[in-house]
């Protein structure tokens, strides 16, 4: 918990430093007309900016705890055949070692159950209803430790997506709001045209910037959550099968 603190933290100083850096260094220094006008869009323009790379970065590490630690060395299906043909032929440690081979999500909370089973198995302190439910015990305290590792970031990059929409609606706002006091001061019946297009430019930019993030942040909001929960049917539905297996050895 700790750790992930000071990753959020960590994330958002280092992206507010680039985004500042991004609108008063680059922007305001362009030569480039475009380019210049994103730092038009006013102070806002940083927390977009921020909010856009903290997007990413939570992003970046979602893929990879997924895709990369979460999935394990090699395909699960394998990975889970291979398992039950040790299990049936009674070497819990070769599934145990097949686990620790393997790790990620599903064969972390597999080899918890059959760790848990190894120890109770020939105990004749527990009847066999008591030996599978010790072993179910031990699967859904390992389940319980797994899924917020899986769902980590997620509600962040959630919040983000939210948040960068209203700050872009806000900047909007601010920037309409100065559009139309640029044709409130009318001197001479000439409206002032700068007044009027660095108004609409600061709203259009803002409008732009936090469309980006709120559109990019709830599409992998959504993608990750999918992900997630093919994680857990596939946990779900191996350690079913496991449990069965389990229950026909003690002839229950």
């Amino acid at each position: 918990m700790v750790k992930q603190t000071i990753f959020v933290t960590l994330n958002a100083i280092v992206a507010f430093a680039i985004g500042f850096g991004m609108w008063y260094g680059v922007f305001r220094t362009s030569e480039n007309p475009i380019v210049h006008s994103i730092y038009q869009g006013g102070p806002l323009v940083v927390l977009l900016i921020m909010m856009f790379i903290m997007c990413w970065v939570f992003i970046i590490e979602r893929y990879v705890s997924l895709y990369k630690v979460a999935k394990g060395k090699s395909s699960v299906q394998v990975f889970f055949k291979k398992l039950v043909t040790l299990i049936q032929n009674d070497d819990l440690d070769g599934a145990l070692a097949a686990c620790d081979k393997q790790r990620g999500t599903t064969a972390n909370v597999l080899r918890a159950g059959i760790d848990r089973y190894r120890e109770v198995k020939d105990s004749d302190h527990y009847n066999p209803e008591k030996r599978i439910t010790l072993t179910q015990t031990a699967i859904e305290e390992a389940n319980a430790l797994e899924g917020p590792l899986l769902e980590r970031n997620l509600i962040a990059l959630s919040t983000i997506a939210s948040i960068a929409t209203m700050v872009g609606l806000l900047g909007t706002t601010i920037g309409m709001i100065r559009a139309f006091a640029a044709t409130g001061n009318v001197e001479g019946g000439v409206i002032d045209a700068t007044a009027l297009a660095t108004g609409i430019s600061e709203a259009l930019v803002n409008t732009a910037g936090g469309l980006l993030s709120g559109i990019l942040g709830i599409f992998y909001y959504n993608f990750f959550v999918n992900k997630v929960d093919a994680f857990n049917y596939t946990t779900d539905e191996a350690t079913f099968e496991v449990i069965q297996i389990l229950k026909a050895k003690q002839g229950i």
